[in-house]
Formats: C-alpha cells, structure tokens, sequence
C-alpha cells in the first residue's frame, strides 16, 4: 500500500531542528522524499506501524504535529504531479 506521511517540527530550538532531522533520517530510511516534509512509502501495514512507532518516538507532541495518510491499493490510487521531481517507481525493477 502507498502511504504519505508529512511532518511539521517545531524548529524554533535547536532541539526542535534535531527532531526535524531526526523524524526525516528515520523516513529516508524507508521511503522517498517528494517535499521537504513529505514522504512516499510503499510498506505494508506491519512496516507502516512500526514506522509510526519510531516516528512518534522522535516528535513532541505538544509541539509537533505527524500525518500518515493510507492509500489502500483495492481503493486505486491516483497520483497527478507537476513540476520537477524524479519518482522511483516502486513497482519496476530495482538495479543497484
């Protein structure tokens, strides 16, 4: 399944700037950047739970605020994009 998640940290403290690259390091390990604070991952619902589980163990809370949206393949999901931006298609072939 696809699912989006968007972050906004608080960066007024420079611990608030260590969550931020925290919380994005812990999504670059999975998924593709498609805005500063916006994420692709193409996971199961076991990988999606444990990435909201360390997602959630990095952010505060009462200062910032996460969004994990599920787009579930049987539902078709349809994604209009414009502007510069190369996706990885996660579906072709992976060439390391």
């Amino acid at each position: 399944m696809l699912v989006i998640v968007c972050y906004d940290v608080n960066t007024e403290t420079r611990e608030g700037r260590r969550r931020l690259r925290r919380v994005a390091r812990v999504c670059e390990g999975v998924g593709q950047r498609v805005q500063k604070s916006v994420f692709e991952f193409q996971i199961d619902l076991a990988k999606m739970e444990e990435l909201e589980r360390r997602l959630l163990a990095e952010i505060k809370p009462e200062e910032d605020n996460l969004r994990l949206y599920r787009l579930a393949e049987s539902r078709g999901c349809e994604v209009r994009e414009h502007g510069v931006f190369k996706a990885t298609d996660f579906d072709g072939p992976l060439v390391l």
